[in-house]
C-alpha cells in the first residue's frame, strides 16, 4: 500500500479544517496510508521573528531529514497541474511526501532535493486550507487511480 507523508509547517489544532482533513484521510485509506505532520519547533518560531532567510533555513533543516521517496514541494512558483497531472505524479509510487513551507515559502536549494515542485493555485492561502485542498486532491488522484466515480 502506498504511503502518502503531508508535512506541513503549522502547529497542530483540533478544528474544523482538521476534522475535514481527517476525512479525507479516512476516504483515502482503502488506496493509501495518508499521514498529516506538523513541523513547528523553537527554531522555526524563533526564525519567523527573526526574517525570511532565517526562517526559510529553519524550514529547510527541519524538511531535510524527511526526504525520502518521492518528494513534492508546494510552492507558488512550482508547476501547476490540473487533477490529472497531479494524479500521474503518485501513480506507482511506494512512499510520497509533500512539503508545504512555511509564511516565508522555501529555499531554493530545498527545493532543488525535491523530485518535483507544484503550485496548488495561483492565490494565496491559509495553511490549513491548502492542508484540506491537498488531502481533498490526494483523494481524487486516487479515485482516478482506481476508477472510483468520485472524480467525475
Amino acid at each position: 500500500m502506498t504511503k502518502i507523508n503531508i508535512y506541513s509547517i503549522l502547529k497542530p489544532s483540533k478544528d474544523e479544517f482538521d476534522s475535514i482533513m481527517k476525512e479525507f484521510i479516512k476516504m483515502s485509506s482503502k488506496y493509501a496510508k495518508v499521514e498529516f505532520h506538523y513541523v513547528f519547533n523553537k527554531t522555526i518560531s524563533k526564525a519567523q521573528t527573526i526574517g525570511e532567510k532565517e526562517s526559510q533555513l529553519a524550514y529547510s533543516e527541519a524538511y531535510e531529514p524527511l526526504l525520502k521517496g518521492y518528494n513534492i514541494a508546494l510552492d507558488v512558483l512550482g508547476k501547476r497541474v490540473d487533477t490529472f497531472a497531479f494524479s500521474k505524479l503518485i501513480e506507482g509510487r511506494n512512499e510520497i511526501n509533500y512539503f508545504i513551507g512555511g509564511a516565508f515559502g522555501f529555499e531554493r536549494d530545498f527545493l532543488k532535493k525535491c523530485d518535483s515542485i507544484i503550485s496548488l493555485s495561483d492565490l494565496t492561502m491559509a495553511h490549513k486550507v491548502a492542508n484540506v485542498m491537498l488531502a481533498e486532491q490526494i483523494y481524487r488522484a486516487l479515485s482516478i487511480q482506481n476508477n472510483h466515480p468520485y472524480h467525475k
